[in-house]
């Protein structure tokens, strides 16, 4: 995964907002509209629109317009990636804290026969 550090920084910097998670969440039971997606947030459509960018360029979302109307879809290669980084995440650490147990059962075992 080391050959997508940037492409994973811009992924994570998205779902750091609550506005960006929000709007992904709705996007996982289809395409919206971008006056869909901005119903329910208080904020001016230029604010939420820099939210739509952000989420476009990092790759959660693609946006493609028909006449006036802008829908966005979800974009399912971000969830791989960070799937893909995660698993890798977790096999490490779980193969540390296995070898800490170890280490661990080994000194008590050690301390006991003293």
């Amino acid at each position: 995964m080391e050959q997508y550090p940037e492409q994973l920084n811009g992924i994570f910097q998205a779902l750091a907002d609550p506005t960006r998670r929000a709007v992904l969440r709705r996007l996982g039971k289809g395409p919206a509209s971008i006056s869909e997606l901005a119903e329910p947030f208080d904020m001016a459509l230029p604010s939420f629109m820099k939210h739509i960018h952000l989420l476009e360029e990092s790759g959660w979302i693609q946006t493609h317009k028909e006449g006036r109307v802008r829908t966005c879809t979800i974009e399912k290669k971000s969830f791989a990636a960070v799937e893909e980084w995660l698993s890798e995440q977790r096999a490490l650490w779980e193969g540390r804290t296995d070898r800490l147990e170890l280490f661990v059962t080994a000194v008590q075992k050690k301390e006991k026969s003293k």
